[in-house]
């Protein structure tokens, strides 16, 4: 390996190391209930974040809570050295896609039928270090 493709590797994987991600696939749950409840945490810092979703009254709240509280500690397990208050972690992205549908059938008059359209997400959490500070 050259030497400037091995300083672009580990300039790489220390960019890489500051990010930390956690996916929730397949939740029971629309795709915009969930985006209401994500917008709120998008860009807040970690602390500000876990309070937001703790005391937001809405179901969709306590499955990011729990997304969250694995992203930080995926975060974690790669920076073992690392303090958690002095990275000032922060929401860097979430992403809410729409998942698989289950179609169901109800009654409609007239001998008609209706198509319910359950629908699910997959949510992207994405914790990134604010190394602004420890420079």
């Amino acid at each position: 390996m050259g030497s400037r493709k091995k300083q672009m590797a580990d300039a790489i994987k220390e960019a890489k190391k500051q990010v930390a991600f956690a996916k929730l696939n397949n939740c029971p749950t629309s795709p915009r209930k969930m985006r209401l409840v994500a917008d709120l945490v998008r860009g807040e810092k970690v602390e500000n974040a876990l309070n937001i979703l703790k005391f937001n009254q809405k179901e969709a709240s306590g499955r990011l809570e729990k997304l969250l509280l694995s992203a930080i500690a995926n975060w974690q397990a790669k920076n073992e050295d690392a303090d958690i208050e002095s990275a000032e972690l922060f929401v860097k992205e979430i992403r809410v896609d729409g998942g698989s549908m289950l179609k169901r059938l109800r009654p409609a008059p007239q001998g008609r039928a209706h198509r319910i359209r359950k629908r699910s997400n997959h949510v992207t959490l994405v914790v990134g270090a604010n190394n602004n500070t420890q420079s």
